[in-house]
Formats: C-alpha cells, sequence, structure tokens
C-alpha cells in the first residue's frame, strides 16, 4: 500500500447537547482517558484538545460543553466557550444520541455551525445501543448542510474508521499542527483535577454536582516515588460542606480514594492526595473566579 500523497491537520471542534457522547468519542479517538464521563448532564466543564494521529494526517479533537439553555453565569461562560470552539475550527461534528434522536438543543447547534462557517459532519452516536425507530433522529435539511452523516459507536468501535477518514478528508492540506509527544494542551495537573471531580459527580448522586467545583492548589512532582496533590472542593453554602465530608469524614475519604487510584493510572506513579472541603460562594458567581477555575 503506497503512502498518502498529502498530509492532513486541522482542528475538528465536538459538538451537541448535553450527554451526546461528545467526551466518550474523544477519548476513544485518543485512546486514553482524557475527558470524564458520568452519566450527569454538564459533566464537562471547559474545552479540552485531543490529538489523535491517523495515517496521513493529524486530528486536533475539541471536546466542548454541551450547548443548552440557561440564565446562570455558568452555564453562559460554557456556552461562550462552545461558541468559540466552533469558530476556532476547520470542521464540526454535530453529535446525535440516536437513543434520543434531533432536539431542540441540536437547532441551537445548528445556528452555531451555520454563524461559524464551518464544514459540519453529523455523527449518530451509540449505535450498539436499542432504540425505538425515530424519524426525527437526522437534522432537517434547512437545519444543518451536512456534509455526511455516518454512524458510531465509540464503546464499541463501530463506525471508528470511518469517521477517521471523513475527518481527514475534509481538513485543509497540513503539517502536523502538534509534535508526536504531544496528547492534549491540558497539564497534568488540571486533569487530576477533573478526576477528582468525575469521582464527585458520581459519589454524590444528585445531592451536588452541579454546585461544586475541583481547585488544584498544590501539584508537586519533584520526588520520584509520589506525586504530592492537594485540592479545594469548592462549594456554595455550609451546607454542602457538611454532605461532601459525611458522617465522620466518611464521604470524603471515599472520594480521596477512589479519585487518587485514578490519578495514579493517569501519571503513572504513586499519589499522595489531600482534600480540602472549602466554602466560596464567589466560585458560581463571578467570571473572574470562573475562569481562574478553568471554566469557559
Amino acid at each position: 500500500m503506497t503512502e498518502p500523497a498529502e498530509h492532513r491537520a486541522g482542528v475538528v471542534a465536538l459538538l451537541g447537547p448535553p450527554n451526546a457522547g461528545k467526551s466518550t468519542l474523544l477519548n476513544a479517538l485518543v485512546g486514553q482517558k482524557l475527558a470524564i464521563v458520568t452519566a450527569k448532564p454538564q459533566t464537562t466543564r471547559s474545552r479540552i484538545l485531543g490529538i489523535h494521529r491517523a495515517r496521513g494526517g493529524q486530528i486536533a479533537l475539541v471536546d466542548t460543553p454541551g450547548l443548552h439553555e440557561s440564565g446562570k453565569r455558568l452555564n453562559a461562560a460554557l456556552n461562550a466557550a462552545v461558541d468559540e470552539a466552533a469558530r476556532g475550527a476547520d470542521l464540526a461534528l454535530v453529535l446525535v444520541d440516536r437513543t434520543r434522536g434531533w432536539t431542540r438543543a441540536h437547532d441551537a447547534v445548528a445556528a452555531l455551525v451555520r454563524d461559524a462557517g464551518v464544514p459540519a459532519i453529523v455523527v449518530g452516536t451509540k449505535c450498539d445501543v436499542p432504540r425505538r425507530p425515530s424519524p426525527d433522529v437526522w437534522p432537517p435539511a434547512s437545519e444543518l448542510a451536512a456534509v455526511a452523516c455516518l454512524e458510531i459507536s465509540a464503546a464499541t468501535g463501530a463506525g471508528l474508521d470511518a469517521l477517521e477518514h471523513a475527518m481527514l478528508a475534509r481538513l485543509p492540506v497540513s503539517p502536523p499542527l502538534f509534535g508526536e509527544d504531544e496528547l492534549t494542551d491540558r497539564p497534568l495537573r488540571w486533569l487530576a483535577g477533573e478526576l477528582v471531580r468525575e469521582v464527585l459527580f458520581e459519589e454524590l448522586g444528585q445531592e451536588l454536582p452541579y454546585e461544586i467545583a475541583t481547585e488544584v492548589v498544590e501539584y508537586d512532582e519533584s520526588r520520584p516515588e509520589r506525586v504530592h496533590i492537594r485540592a479545594n472542593l469548592l462549594v456554595a453554602r455550609s451546607s454542602q460542606k457538611r454532605i461532601v465530608v459525611g458522617t465522620g469524614g466518611a464521604q470524603i475519604k471515599r472520594i480521596g480514594t477512589r479519585a487518587r487510584a485514578q490519578i495514579e493510572e493517569l501519571v503513572g506513579s504513586r499519589v499522595h492526595l489531600e482534600l480540602w472541603v472549602k466554602v466560596d460562594p464567589r466560585w458560581l458567581k463571578s467570571a473572574k473566579r470562573l475562569e481562574e477555575l478553568g471554566y469557559g
């Protein structure tokens, strides 16, 4: 087989409503867990870049928060991040959960893509999950002039090769945008904080997730035998702090144990993890605070 005549590279934005499968697809294509994934909507709070290397090309995938309607400051910042990602992309993937079909949120995504002037591929996700027939899975022609419509399953890998080919075919001829050793633009410090937040979402269920944030205040890897991490878990009220800590500190101990195991897998060494719960009413209301935490 001959080598590809031209090398292609570009930025591909993953767009869609919450829980459409954006983060799962990013992790599957990159081959490593970069974006946290939970069953809770709005798990992703900022753009995450993952580098996918393919035969004859390099694809810079940008995971984005789920686009949705809300007047809260945090959600406004997340929607602004989605808009910025779309405008900076060479290609957009509009993800549609095949078990749910095209929704009103997708209309907003389609409008954003049109305004950004980027070509789009509509990707039906979770094609391995049984579903009832739905006539409105794919977008009306008037909503989005897609250059292709594909079905994939990030869980089984079905359709990923075809998706890779479709993306490369529509990216510009270009040398690689990133070095061979680069996997993401996010430091380990930030990824560790996200893994802590993933465990928080899973442990706390419906009690708290959307009013909690993580802030890594110390990440020390100067000792080769162990990485030392200290992180604040930010809540808005004292009553929420009691929920996170749990009776006799049992809840925060469980959170720390689970998060440490995941971080050790990520960094490839032992980890000493300290978690402190801090009441910070500003983090949900202050644009500056949201920016400091990397949201939006």
